[in-house]
């Protein structure tokens, strides 16, 4: 018998629901059954900590004496660059931005030791970073120059906004070539020296939904520390890409965009990071409750590490010229086993996510449900499926004709 999210939320309310993690899940299924395990497990909680670099945050700093509009000057924090074109007194700053005076155009790429990842964690350690912003004087916003330090605790506003999180499966990074290169996977070295991946495997939230079933705008997760929402489906969502007969996607696939209240965060799951020669970003703690309403649910929840596999990609070539195919494929539990064999080369790889952080979200998020904190809420949409037609584009550019 089918369930429903009203269902499990009584459930909750009354303090019966039936919650495990998406590592408990897998056990459960493989004593029990996908039928009984539907029937008696309510909820899987999912985790995912890493590099997210499409994220940032939007503050309402509030109005000065006399009034100034930021939109159309300059504005940083902690000498990172901010988004001003946005109103008088709201300004955005994103994970990558970074300081105005970082090295990046010395003889050596940078190392990149603070930027706009490192400003958000600042703020929700609760420390004051410096503000400074130069503009044009208007009738109405005549003040041209403001410096000021300032906290969260003083502002109206504060809103972690991430327009691209929790990647639907992501690329095994290696390099081919006889130098060492620096890229937003970590540095790799020459000649198939290491392999990096990215992903929470088992426990990352859409690959225990594969086909989007249950995860929707509106979606309540555990964002931070603190509670937020899936708000829309997340750049380069792209559902479309080739799949396996249980739904896993061979190659980065869907993604969300998620939003919360900033003041609710904890820097344990709000970390800057620094990749030497890219560039700032910021590690983000994400957990999505999967809602076991049926058998199929349960089904695509019971994933393991070894039914995942992404493509081994060359990031010294065929990355960067935007060169189709890879040179193999690794599952999640050979990635995890500390080495994969690469065209006959026992290669050693590196998560640049914490599984162990992943693991320790998905525990939290079971147990603010079980304790009453939390309850699931019904998409008002769901996100756009693999026949949506949606599918991720190449820039198309075009010769601009001048006069």
């Amino acid at each position: 018998m089918p369930k429903t999210i009203k269902e499990i939320n009584e459930k909750i309310k009354k303090g019966n629901a039936v919650v495990v993690t998406a590592e408990e899940i897998i056990d459960i299924v493989a004593e029990k059954g996908t039928k009984k395990a539907a029937k008696e497990v309510d909820i899987v909680t999912t985790g995912t900590f890493g590099p997210m670099c499409s994220s940032g945050a939007y503050f309402n700093i509030g109005h000065t004496k006399p009034r100034i509009k930021l939109g159309g000057g300059t504005c940083y924090l902690n000498d990172t660059t901010c988004y001003t074109g946005l109103a008088a007194v709201d300004i955005y700053i994103g994970a990558t931005a970074v300081q105005e005076d970082d090295p990046k155009n010395s003889v050596f790429p940078g190392v990149f030791k603070y930027g706009g990842g490192h400003v958000i964690e600042d703020l929700v350690e609760g420390k004051s970073v410096v503000l400074r912003a130069s503009t044009y004087g208007t009738d109405c916003y005549p003040r041209k120059k403001l410096e000021t330090l300032i906290s969260l605790r003083d502002m109206n506003e504060a809103v972690l906004f991430n327009p691209r999180n929790c990647y639907q499966n992501y690329n095994i990074a290696v390099n081919l070539s006889d130098k060492v290169i620096y890229t937003y996977m970590g540095t790799l070295k020459p000649h198939l020296g290491n392999a990096n991946y990215c992903s929470a495997g088992q426990l990352s939230p859409l690959l225990n939904d594969p086909l989007y079933k249950t995860i929707g705008i509106g979606t309540r997760i555990f964002l931070g520390g603190g509670e937020g929402y899936v708000v829309w489906q997340g750049t380069q969502h792209n559902p479309g890409v080739k799949r396996k007969k249980n739904g896993l996607p061979q190659t980065p696939a869907g993604t969300l965009a998620v939003m919360g209240d900033l003041k609710q965060m904890s820097s344990e799951w709000l970390r800057g990071a620094s990749f030497t020669g890219y560039g700032s970003t910021l590690n983000v703690g994400i957990g999505i409750p999967i809602p076991i309403l049926n058998e199929e649910i349960v089904k695509y929840t019971a994933v393991k590490d070894e039914d995942i596999t992404a493509p081994i990609v060359d990031y010294s070539k065929a990355y960067p010229e935007v060169v189709p195919g890879s040179v193999g494929e690794a599952s999640y539990a050979q990635l995890k086993s500390g080495s994969i064999n690469i065209s006959g080369k026992e290669v050693p790889t590196g998560g640049i996510s914490s599984y162990s952080k992943a693991v320790k979200i998905a525990q939290l998020l079971k147990k603010r449900i079980t304790s009453k904190k939390f309850y699931l809420t019904e998409p008002v949409a769901l996100i756009p499926s693999v026949k949506s037609g949606i599918n991720f584009k190449l820039l198309n550019e075009r010769p601009v004709k001048r006069k």
